[in-house]
């Protein structure tokens, strides 16, 4: 391995990507450390505010199983079952109890910032593909609909008490 391909994870790049989230339109981003869009495994820094959505969704290809761990900050995780009803829900946090979460191909979910400057590694089966209709929830608002701002607060309301 070259030595220019070596990439630390350190608290200078968290903050980067944190401060790139902090700006973003969506308020979230993510900052890829394989090389393109077809690399068979797809690991990243995603940088999540409390104010951005996610909508729920799932992934049925069977290669498509998701680990995320969070390296800063703390994330709300919200399972779902086929009707949108919630099933399970955890606090992930850096060094907390539960850290982070592998979440099966076919299962809805969606993750939330619990705070400011919260950053997860995520690791999943490439190539990257869009989300196809099927893996769109339609019991909960697509990003950008005015309903997401009363749906998030539902989400956020799950985690009110921790």
């Amino acid at each position: 391995m070259k030595m220019s391909e070596l990439k630390l994870i350190t608290a200078s790049l968290l903050d980067e990507v944190s401060h790139t989230a902090q700006t973003s339109l969506r308020r979230r981003k993510n900052l890829n450390f394989h090389s393109a869009d077809d690399a068979h495994c797809h690991r990243l820094l995603n940088a999540i505010e409390p104010d951005s959505y996610v909508a729920p969704h799932r992934h049925l290809d069977l290669q498509k199983a998701e680990t995320m761990l969070v390296l800063r900050g703390r994330l709300g995780l919200v399972i779902f079952n086929d009707e949108g009803q919630v099933q399970q829900s955890a606090v992930l946090s850096a060094g907390g109890g539960c850290c982070g979460v592998d979440i099966p191909c076919g299962v809805w979910h969606t993750v939330l910032g619990l705070e400011s400057g919260t950053v997860f590694f995520e690791a999943k089966a490439g190539p990257y593909v869009p989300l196809q209709p099927q893996e769109r929830a339609p019991w909960a608002p697509l990003e950008g609909d005015p309903e997401t701002i009363t749906y998030l607060a539902g989400l956020r309301a799950l985690f009110s008490s921790v």
